[in-house]
């Protein structure tokens, strides 16, 4: 479904962050990518998700080359393809933790009839997710762990192809870092999700069909580093 050819990345102050890096990611795989600070782990999401562009490379997304996207085809890929979970959950204060999950579907200008299949589909994960009861609260009104979970519903609202998590859980405590893992889990095994994981947590690691570290620049099978 996802193929990385030959990915390289450098910055000017870091230097060479990806180098060569090729990666094959199939429907429904779990994939953790496990390195220090600074080894370009969020990079490599970036550059899948389309919000970064790699200095020379390939990304062929079920057949189609996408770095070659201008603007509003980049959006439209993330939009309708990609679902991101990052380490801090960025909801939006002036929001309700329903308008917040709600967000992407307006950016996609989706019909009305299409829009109430999607919020009611919303409504479902919520309940499963445990944070239904939240839907009316504001950000600063939940927890740390809430929020992060109300960022994963809010990511699969548009039942996206592949899920970006970068380091999703490196914010909460132990116990809410493994119920998130265990729902990321879960999302990607209900919903046939590709989830493409980066994070420091060997635990988490552990628990994904195939593992990578992320060191000079290449990907090596397993997760120590």
């Amino acid at each position: 479904m996802l193929h990385v050819s030959k990915v390289s990345k450098s910055f000017h102050q870091r230097g060479i962050v990806l180098n060569d890096l090729s990666l094959t990611v199939k429907e429904g795989d779990s994939v953790s990518i496990s390195g220090p600070s600074g080894s370009g782990k969020t990079t490599l999401l970036n550059i899948i998700g389309l919000l970064d562009r790699p200095d020379s490379g390939e990304i062929i997304f079920k057949g189609t080359p996408v770095l070659n996207y201008n603007h509003e085809e980049s959006a439209v890929y993330r939009n309708k393809n990609i679902g991101f979970v990052f380490q801090d959950h960025l909801l939006l204060p002036y929001l309700t933790v329903m308008e917040n999950i709600l967000l992407p579907l307006l950016a996609s200008k989706t019909g009305e009839s299409e829009y109430r299949l999607k919020v009611d589909d919303s409504l479902s994960i919520m309940e499963r997710t445990g944070i239904k009861s939240i839907a009316d609260k504001y950000p600063y009104q939940i927890s740390g762990g809430e929020a992060q979970r109300a960022t994963l519903v809010r990511a699969l609202v548009n039942k996206p192809s592949i899920l970006l998590a970068d380091e999703p859980t490196g914010s909460l405590d132990k116990k809410n870092a493994g119920n998130l893992g265990d729902l990321l889990i879960q999302m990607n095994q209900d919903f046939g999700i590709a989830l493409i994981l980066a994070t420091h947590s060997q635990e988490l690691a552990d628990r994904m069909k195939v593992q990578y570290s992320l060191a000079d620049g290449k990907l090596v099978p397993g997760n120590k580093y």
